[in-house]
């Protein structure tokens, strides 16, 4: 055959390209939604050299961490592991009150890592209170405005908990409580101002959990159910799990304080094996592996647009005060061996 035979002609060869790029996009967006945070507060674990090989050898493709950390930055050195880095609580007043500081701040955590590791969102602020409401915004701008000056285009968000949100049944009626709402509404206005998605904390075990009269079935906090387990009156909306409740809710509350057009991105997800009612080997298995599939579809309210979700938390640890179950979270045991399997592709 000749070679002028073999060859796409250029109207072809125009098609395959784009078709190419379409294959590509949808790629760069479904796969790799899923990261895993990386806590540290546990006993005996592994380096963090280790631990990025870990990420590797399950292809894990993006960590969260709740502070800097020296040791963990250098290990993600040219790993193309995406990273979302957390202002420590403790640095949120210094930065919110100074732009010297919060310059500082970029200068000594960003900055010498930008040209090798992969940061995908600087958060500024975990589940903060009304009490530190305040500092927020002045916090995120300041942050912002580093990272500008630097040169360096990351963008900022913050991560808020389900707690800030009320009538949340059905979904649809959800709202962010008057005490957030105040702080929270500003902040909103400039996440969008800047085309940054907000982060959300998203944990149906807890309200399995808590819940003292049996009105959550734990097939609708496991993804399990099979069929709808109730419609959303307010918009029709159809829902089988918890999870997507809990997504929609904020997605309503964002609607009614001025973020209709905000993407969330799950900064938190998981089940615990031991700790408390449901937990378990069994049910952190089975959460975690539908977690994976169901994040790819995304939720009745915003369906076909895959959530970046990140299953808390790496290993179990120990350390932490706050309630037996608090200490149970992790995927792997120190030594790498997993707790459950779970697969990430």
């Amino acid at each position: 055959m000749p070679e002028s035979r073999i060859l796409a002609s250029p109207p072809m060869l125009v098609m395959m390209i784009l078709l190419s790029l379409v294959i590509a996009s949808f790629f760069s967006t479904t796969a790799g939604q899923i990261g895993v945070c990386y806590g540290i507060q546990g006993e005996g674990l592994p380096s963090p050299s280790d631990v990025v090989n870990l990420y590797k050898q399950h292809n894990i493709q993006r960590m969260r961490i709740f502070g800097p950390d020296q040791g963990t930055l250098d290990a993600l050195r040219g790993s193309d592991i995406e990273l979302i880095l957390d202002v420590h609580p403790e640095d949120l007043g210094r930065v919110a009150n100074s732009q010297p500081e919060a310059d500082k701040w970029v200068q000594e955590n960003v900055q010498p890592y930008s040209d090798s590791v992969r940061f995908r969102y600087i958060n500024v602020g975990n589940e903060v209170k009304p009490s530190d409401g305040g500092l927020l915004l002045p916090a995120l701008q300041n942050i912002e405005s580093a990272l500008s000056g630097a040169g360096i285009p990351v963008k900022v968000t913050t991560s808020i908990s389900t707690g800030t949100t009320t009538e949340t049944s059905p979904p649809s009626s959800g709202r962010f409580k008057d005490e957030y709402k105040s702080f929270l509404e500003p902040v909103i206005g400039f996440l969008t101002s800047k085309q940054s998605p907000i982060l959300a904390n998203i944990y149906p075990y807890f309200g399995y959990k808590d819940d003292s009269e049996n009105k959550i079935p734990l097939d609708f906090a496991l993804f399990n159910s099979q069929s709808t387990v109730f419609t959303d009156k307010g918009n029709n909306l159809q829902y089988q799990n918890f999870f997507d409740a809990s997504v929609d809710s904020v997605y309503a509350a964002l609607a009614k304080s001025g973020g209709g057009s905000m993407n969330i991105g799950v900064s938190e997800s998981g089940w615990p094996t031991d700790g408390g009612r449901g937990a378990g080997v069994g049910n952190a298995e089975t959460y975690a592996n539908n977690l994976v599939q169901h994040v790819k579809n995304g939720t009745p309210r915003k369906p076909n647009e895959p959530l970046e979700t990140y299953i808390f938390a790496m290993f179990d640890e120990s350390k932490k005060e706050n309630g037996e179950y608090e200490k149970f979270w992790g995927l792997f045991h120190p030594d790498g061996q997993p707790k459950y399997e779970v697969n990430f592709n």
